[in-house]
């Protein structure tokens, strides 16, 4: 009979010393036959091992089924003697083959014994801590042997047990209950547990190679081996499946190996046979060829055998394990069936497996697809792709889509197995396939546009077509031509996709593969340029391919100097190793020295084309300073003659900005060419200054604008460009800010002047102001600089001021925007001071100032839908009016956002963000984050200052509504509903987040200010009509929710100071919102909701029936102020001090040791925090 596992058997099984409990997986042999052969054996140096691995387990030191890292050391050293196959296994790959070895030579004497062990072993490697029981099959019927093979929980012991057949034995293994959620050696962490893997299966494959001469065919080894490992894989513990599964796919992998050496060894004597059978009559050997047609039967049947072997461990575990709910067991599957058709092709790759891997690439686990991606390139790589055609044309949709997976690895790998693909099998990718794959060359994630780049490369830009030389070209010609097509190839797939405009991202995904074609600047200038030798090559660009070409040139040179990552690709500033640097210094040197003497002959050529000169003059700010030397001054004084005329001649604005900026870098203090450059550059400015200065007294006379249009003109592209250049240098010295005053006074007092001009003084005015508070106070600055500065800041913020009612909105917007930035650039000039420096430059906005800033947002920002859609009336089609709107939407969150800064910064106080506060639900879409982002920097800045202004704008909103329904106007637009303000209440408190203790006072003070608001002025004992704002109560109970209980109990016993005990009890309508607002502040237990309070509370009441409860449930919340009474004129409250009781007043200090009190009548399962002084 076969044992049960309880308590009974395990005690027996202790006595006969054969079974340790505590042993990682001990092995009990009913047989007492195989006991005697197992105490007889002996072998001198590795007695422990061939032995009965049971007799001296109890004597490990590792209870747990794996080693601690002493006893690993003591074993690697070889202070201890390894006992157990699992033990030797830990110790590495130097110690495998002899024990194998020694495994062979016990099995070889005593097969059962070395059986066990084996069996033994892989429990153990499975991480069970519980134990192993075997009986003989012999005496069991079939049909009673399979009805108990079982896996079950002994109620019992407690124990889990499984029972099943491992030909000639059935084996019971049990173990504890916490098995299902301890770890195993395979999932287990750390660089010890990472090596045990590798050596367990470097073990099965040792295994199976040192076997395969002799006992593998014995038929009675591999047939056990594989019966356990069938049966453990299907185990409903995760250990033994997943241990289970990864040995018997190794074990397969290393089956294959035997059947390749076997059909190796009958290949050659097949060889054998026929030269012996080509000999002569004579000569032939009819003994020998017999021996060599046995040896082919045996080799053949051997090889049929293990055919065989391999079928019935892809049928019982593959197959169901393949699809396994792990994860990770699935992923072995696929990367063994990989191995299986990359070595035995002949047998599994073939569509009956290939069908495995198609339908796991749609496993939800990233690693499974990749997996099988990886395996699907190997194979292809392989040249295998004729075996694979019904596949690849089944799949190669999936494979395509593929490259879009959420995971970026699974979509690089996808990638280059579509690159595999293409070269392997021509015809597979159709060209839309192609161009839809070489898309992602403009995507975000840098790693799969690369490897999209290099897919590119490969197959547009290394064409065997291209690279064709023409008969009788020279070396020189040959790479002309070859650059020619290249770019012209490259051109073509840029225009045909039209899907980006950047071709810096085009060059930024190219630069890994074809660095060498982006970085070869002569060649690619040589295509721009006349030659003498090759004047066609010169001409057969048009002027599209040309500004294609210029605009290759300046990206790969920003690409060489700065490298990646771009914006939108990568989070931030990759470091670089030491070869990198040198790289990008060597091409920085490369490319100083070849633009310093062709950039003016550009320059010179496409003078009058400004989007190709905005390119071009981007170059100079990426020479190397280190490649700078005197030898190239006639270049550089070329360069800059060309600099100049460029500027000179346009007014576009980015021309303008890549000229300042190249500019700033060849005036680096550091450079040599700075005597050179510095003077060109002052000669600039101050041929602009004079221009400007002249033209201004031409066209003011008598306070008044009179210039012609040619002035105007003149006037303002001037100013255009000294506002590009101050942005990039300080002009201070050339009085901008006085020139520019003289227009705006004009405007001020006169007006007139042309609204372009306006906003052209404006900003040159206010670059001048930052570029003074920049540099105030780098020295020691004094009273008098101080005044000085101050005053000048006053003027230009007053006229500012005035520009805020100019007539052109576009004025009002630039006066607008000036301001903040001045106001935000001074408020950080004053925290950044230093006191040593002097005085300080103070200076604070006017109210009248901080009121118009407020009034602008207001009416340019919280625009209403009915005026944006008839701003856009002007466009011609729906798609420009929706462009309309969106560049419309991005100018006023500009506006917004500036105003904002205002008040993060302390600029404006923090009240002044009410406005903003009460559009927030109201413009979600548009202005939300900008919103939240405020409201919880001002949170970070002052939290009790930040609820007092949500507190501010509650009540505002709550006023308004109540006088326009006081006058009869209950439908005006400007006005938001009880709803809207109830939904903003609510949005406020989810504002808070879950850290109520963080928000306590902050909380506190809005439930006290909205008491205070609601009963201010009533009286308890004479007052029969409830408050007139007793709604606001319904508004204020969404902030019920974030307190906590003992605070919610302070908050009510403020509650009934002001209201008293009988108004509270009232359960009249017109007292529903106290009714509502109570039952907030009592509803603590968890899931408790308000309106059950307020049922509980009325059923006391025969007035208040089931039908009106429900009548104010499903009426809302607009009932609550429609029913309240009618007093006017209560103004809003602003603080505490100010609200009085005219009954029973409340003090502070009647308040607070009210709140100490609470601190008794605290349950145990609440917060253990100081209770909240609401009135403080």
């Amino acid at each position: 009979m076969i044992a049960e596992p309880t308590l009974l058997s395990r005690s027996v099984q202790k006595e006969n010393s054969v079974v340790d409990v505590s042993s990682c997986a001990s092995v009990h042999h009913v047989s007492s036959e195989r006991n005697e052969n197992r105490q007889k054996t002996v072998r001198g140096k590795r007695k422990a091992r061939e032995c009965s691995e049971n007799a001296k387990r109890k004597h490990s030191k590792s209870s747990n089924g794996s080693l601690g890292r002493a006893e690993y050391e003591q074993l690697k050293n070889g202070d201890v003697e390894a006992v157990t196959l699992f033990e030797v296994v830990s110790m590495g790959r130097n110690a495998m083959q002899a024990v194998v070895d020694d495994w062979i030579d016990a099995y070889s004497g005593d097969r059962d014994s070395a059986l066990l062990d084996l069996i033994s072993f892989f429990i153990q490697c499975s991480g069970c801590k519980g134990m192993v029981t075997a009986e003989m099959f012999q005496s069991k019927k079939g049909a009673d042997v399979m009805s108990k093979m079982v896996e079950d929980l002994d109620e019992d012991t407690g124990l889990q047990y499984k029972k099943f057949l491992a030909f000639p034995w059935i084996l019971t293994v049990t173990w504890p209950l916490d098995m299902d959620s301890g770890e195993y050696p395979l999932i287990m962490s750390g660089l010890y547990w990472k090596r045990f893997r590798s050596h367990f299966c470097e073990f099965v494959s040792v295994l199976v190679a040192q076997c395969q001469n002799c006992v593998i065919f014995d038929g009675y080894l591999l047939n056990t081996l594989i019966s356990l490992l069938t049966e453990l894989s299907d185990s409903r513990v995760r250990a033994f499946r997943h241990t289970c599964t990864l040995a018997a796919v190794k074990l397969l992998s290393a089956l294959i190996n035997v059947a390749l050496n076997l059909s190796i060894s009958v290949d050659n004597s097949q060889r054998l046979y026929e030269v012996e059978l080509a000999k002569m009559t004579s000569k032939r050997a009819s003994p020998r060829l017999d021996r060599i047609q046995r040896k082919i039967s045996e080799l053949q049947d051997r090889k049929c055998e293990i055919e065989n072997m391999m079928d019935a461990i892809f049928k019982g575990v593959f197959l169901k394990r393949y699809r396994d709910v792990i994860p990770e067991i699935r992923a072995i599957c696929m990367e063994e069936l990989r191995v299986w058709m990359k070595l035995y092709s002949s047998v599994f790759l073939n569509d009956s497996y290939l069908k495995y891997v198609g339908w796991m690439m749609h496993d939800k686990q990233p690693d499974v697809r990749l997996k099988c991606v990886l395996g699907l390139q190997a194979l292809y790589q392989d040249q295998s792709s004729s075996k694979m055609d019904l596949f690849t044309i089944r799949f190669k949709e999936r494979m395509i889509s593929m490259t879009l997976d959420k995971d970026h690895e699974v979509a690089i790998q996808a990638m280059r197995l579509l690159m595999v693909i293409s070269q392997s099998c021509e015809d597979v990718l159709s060209p839309d396939d192609h161009k839809n794959v070489f898309q992602f060359v403009y995507c975000s994630h840098r790693p799969l546009a690369t490897t999209a780049g290099e897919f590119l490369y490969n197959r547009l830009l290394s064409n065997h077509e291209l690279s064709k030389p023409r008969d009788g070209a020279s070396d020189q010609e040959s790479h002309r031509e070859l650059l020619l097509a290249r770019v012209q190839a490259l051109i073509n797939f840029h225009t045909e996709n039209e899907l980006h405009q950047h071709v810096l991202y085009l060059v930024d995904s190219l630069w890994d593969s074809a660095g060498a074609l982006l970085k070869d600047w002569t060649g690619l200038t040589s295509l721009l340029l006349p030659h003498t030798s090759c004047q066609e090559q010169a001409t057969a660009l048009s002027s599209a391919e040309e500004a294609f070409v210029i605009e290759l040139i300046s990206a790969s040179v920003r690409q060489a100097a700065e490298g990646p990552p771009l914006s939108g690709r990568g989070a931030g500033k990759k470091v670089i190793n030491t070869k990198e640097k040198k790289i990008q210094i060597d091409d920085c040197t490369k490319l100083t020295e070849h633009f310093v003497k062709v950039l003016p002959e550009l320059l010179s050529k496409y003078s009058e084309d400004s989007e190709k000169l905005s390119s071009l003059l981007k170059i100079p700010q990426y020479f190397q300073t280190d490649a700078c030397d005197h030898e190239n001054s006639q270049c550089v004084l070329a360069l800059l003659a060309q600099l100049e005329a460029a500027v000179d001649r346009h007014t576009d604005v980015g021309l303008l900005e890549a000229a300042a900026r190249s500019y700033q870098s060849l005036c680096a203090q550091d450079l040599p060419w700075h005597s050179l450059a510095r003077p060109s550059f002052d000669r600039l400015i101050q041929h602009w200054t004079d221009t400007l200065g002249t033209r201004l007294r031409e066209s003011l006379s008598d306070g008044c604008f009179t210039g012609n249009e040619d002035s105007t003109l003149e006037i303002l592209s001037t100013l255009k460009k000294l506002n590009v250049f101050i942005v990039a240098q300080d002009l201070s010295k050339w009085s901008l800010y006085e020139l520019g005053t003289r227009l705006l006074d004009v405007e001020i007092k006169h007006s007139g002047l042309p609204m372009e001009v306006t906003i052209e003084a404006l900003r040159c005015m206010c670059s001048c102001i930052l570029w003074k508070l920049n540099t105030f106070g780098e020295g020691l600055t004094s009273r008098e600089s101080a005044l000085q500065q101050r005053s000048q800041l006053r003027a230009f913020c007053e006229k500012c001021h005035r520009c805020l009612s100019h007539a052109e909105q576009l004025v009002r917007e630039q006066a607008f925007m000036c301001l903040s930035d001045v106001l935000i650039a001074h408020n950080y000039q004053l925290q950044m001071w230093d006191s040593s420096a002097g005085t300080p430059l103070l200076y604070t906005p006017d109210p009248k100032l901080q009121k118009a800033l407020l009034s602008f947002v207001v009416e340019h920002v919280f625009t209403s839908p009915e005026q944006d859609t008839h701003s856009s009336k002007v466009s011609e089609s729906e798609s420009e009016c929706g462009d309309g709107r969106l560049e419309d939407l991005h100018r006023r969150r500009n506006l917004l956002a500036a105003y904002c800064k205002l008040i993060v910064h302390s600029v404006l106080e923090m009240s002044m963000a009410a406005e903003l506060f009460k559009q927030y639900v109201k413009f979600y879409n548009d202005f939300g984050d900008i919103i939240k982002e405020t409201l919880n920097r001002t949170r970070q800045m002052d939290k009790m200052e930040s609820a007092r202004t949500l507190v501010q704008c509650l009540q505002q909103l709550y006023l308004r509504l109540k006088q326009e329904q006081d006058r009869g106007n209950t439908c005006s637009s400007r006005v938001q509903t009880y709803s809207s303000i109830k939904e903003l209440a609510r949005r406020f408190s989810l504002t808070f987040g879950w850290d109520q203790i963080k928000s306590r006072e902050s909380l506190a003070m809005i439930h006290r200010d909205g008491i205070e608001f609601v009963f201010k002025g009533f009286v308890q004992q004479s007052e029969k009509h409830s408050p007139p704002y007793i709604s606001y109560l319904t508004i204020l109970s969404e902030f019920s929710s974030k307190l906590l209980k003992p605070d919610k109990k302070t908050i009510y016993s403020y509650l009934q100071k002001f209201a008293g005990e009988q108004v509270i009890n009232n359960r009249e309508e017109s007292w529903m919102p106290l009714i509502y607002y109570r039952a907030s502040l009592m509803g603590t237990a968890e899931g408790e909701d308000a309106i059950s309070f307020i049922s509980s509370d009325t059923n006391k009441q025969p007035s208040l029936s089931n039908r009106s409860r429900s009548q104010v449930n499903s009426e809302g919340d607009q009932r609550f102020l429609s029913l309240s009474s009618e007093p006017k004129g209560n103004e809003l409250l602003k603080s505490s001090e100010d609200s009085k009781v005219q009954q029973a007043p409340l003090s502070r200090e009647q308040l607070t040791s009210s709140l100490a009190s609470d601190k008794v009548l605290r349950s145990s399962d609440e917060v253990d925090v100081d209770t909240v002084d609401i009135d403080g």
